[in-house]
């Protein structure tokens, strides 16, 4: 197995497991490779840096993982969380259900959205549970109007 950085044409990278440079080559020109943020399939690889350690770097990253710090000196000197891709996995899991969830039990409005929820604020529509697509300003806009909304990453949906 191999891991690839890949960033699609929204400059979202994340990360995926393949069993070899081949199959990586072909899931992307067959566009089975989608990002997981805005569904994009224009995919290609992220310049990645390679990790040449030490072994007393290789002996300190031990003894900091045994203590369960996963902090790391970012380049700019600042700590970054390094994410656990169990957890990203599960955090992945969680949102797809989320999102299954408010699939089944809202309606959608798409584009609609911001119109809809004033019309069921101010009582010119039936309250009913809404989701849709407004833009950050849009939902600021709708909060300082004392409309209560929440967003969520919204995960594409894979065939594969």
């Amino acid at each position: 197995m191999i891991v690839f950085d890949l960033i699609c044409s929204s400059e979202h990278i994340f990360e995926v497991w393949f069993s070899d440079s081949k199959s990586f080559e072909e899931q992307v020109d067959s566009g089975d490779v989608s990002c997981p943020i805005c569904g994009d399939t224009n995919i290609k690889k992220a310049p990645m840096a390679p990790n040449i350690s030490t072994s007393k770097q290789r002996r300190d990253s031990l003894s900091t993982a045994t203590d369960g710090d996963k902090d790391k000196s970012t380049p700019g000197g600042t700590a970054a969380q390094v994410p656990d891709p169990e957890n990203v996995a599960q955090a992945m899991q969680v949102l797809r259900q989320m999102q299954d969830y408010v699939e089944k039990n809202f309606d959608h409005v798409g584009k609609e959205f911001t119109e809809e929820v004033r019309k069921i604020h101010y009582g010119e529509s039936d309250h009913r549970n809404v989701y849709g697509d407004a833009t950050p300003e849009e939902a600021d806009e709708l909060r300082e109007e004392g409309i209560e909304v929440s967003q969520m990453p919204w995960l594409p949906r894979h065939n594969s």
